[in-house]
């Protein structure tokens, strides 16, 4: 069997590559490389540049690889663009997975694992927020994600497809044996852009509001380790092929730090301070939001390992001068 990972040459799913190959698994990856890195694949997979919405593409390596598994990232996600180019983000983020389920239906694949967002939320009415809440997305990104869990429900209702819907929080760090890290360019990661603005990679760091309904003023979030959120798939594909029903389940620590307590963390990781500037707030910014993930916990058996924040800017900052050694070559 062979796990197709679509944006695997992106952020978090060539980490997911990289443990699903450490797991041994065969792995075959489609990226059309708008944002993710030839380089950044995993030599033992296969790297296929292409559209997940060019179904005979698509259909061709599910057939040609034995594809059983879909574990679905490619996608956009920012949300602020989102506002700006909503029907942009209803074509790449919802369209083309629609185009994607059909052939995955089509083909025949068992079971489908897809990357959505804790933005299905918007402003949550109570935190830590659980899956029973109601989604309320406050930006075209978090609707186009929340669009494709519905689409995934009535198909597996009518099909013989389970899936794992697995909504993320914060995403930050970097694999801690340096294979992979986050290297998009213009990222708006927070973890990410205090890296490189520490390392002099850009001149300045802007905080987008800090009149928001939180200790600081500023917003709270829920950051989770790269790889702790690789191996939740990992565990989700496994639960799916033990039987396990479909479900929708939240990835993150359960416990926030506000965008000042991550500048401070950040100081503390590299020794010294860097320009921090005040912004007006951003448009689809909610003000607060952290994970109730005990379902992820106790159905799939997820354990975290690497809860902590410091760890988590170590590992971003090490990736982060990583790349300006590559890059200076």
């Amino acid at each position: 069997m062979t796990v197709l990972v679509t944006g695997g040459a992106g952020y978090i799913g060539s980490h997911m590559v990289w443990d699903l190959l450490d797991a041994g698994e065969e792995v075959v990856v489609l990226d059309r490389l708008s944002t993710g890195f030839d380089w950044a694949v995993a030599p033992e997979a296969k790297l296929v540049v292409g559209e997940i919405s060019d179904q005979p593409l698509v259909e061709r390596i599910i057939q040609e690889h034995g594809v059983h598994e879909i574990i679905h990232f490619a996608g956009s996600i920012v949300v602020p663009e989102s506002v700006a180019d909503p029907l942009g983000y209803y074509l790449n983020n919802t369209v083309a997975s629609r185009a994607l389920i059909e052939s995955a239906v089509r083909t025949g694949v068992k079971h489908f694992i897809f990357s959505s967002t804790a933005a299905v939320y918007g402003s949550p009415r109570q935190m830590p927020v659980d899956e029973t809440q109601t989604p309320a997305p406050e930006s075209p990104y978090g609707t186009s994600k929340w669009m494709t869990e519905l689409m995934l429900c009535d198909t597996a209702a009518a099909h013989p497809l389970t899936f794992a819907v697995l909504r993320y929080f914060n995403v930050a760090g970097a694999d801690p044996k340096g294979r992979t890290g986050q290297s998009t360019k213009g990222a708006t990661h927070l973890i990410k852009v205090a890296s490189e603005t520490a390392l002099g990679k850009r001149p300045f760091l802007e905080v987008y509001g800090t009149d928001y309904d939180t200790a600081d003023g500023t917003c709270v979030r829920d950051y989770i380790h790269v790889s702790d959120l690789a191996a939740a798939h990992r565990q989700a594909l496994r639960y799916l092929r033990e039987g396990g029903a479909s479900l929708i389940a939240n990835c993150g620590y359960g416990h926030g730090y506000s965008v000042l307590e991550v500048l401070d963390t950040v100081r503390k990781v590299v020794g010294h301070d860097f320009d921090v500037r005040v912004a007006g707030r951003r448009a689809g910014d909610a003000s607060a939001i952290v994970a109730d993930a005990s379902l992820a916990r106790g159905t799939l058996g997820w354990e975290p390992v690497h809860d902590d924040l410091e760890r988590i800017v170590e590992h971003a900052f090490a990736w982060e001068a990583h790349l300006a050694r590559r890059n200076a070559r």
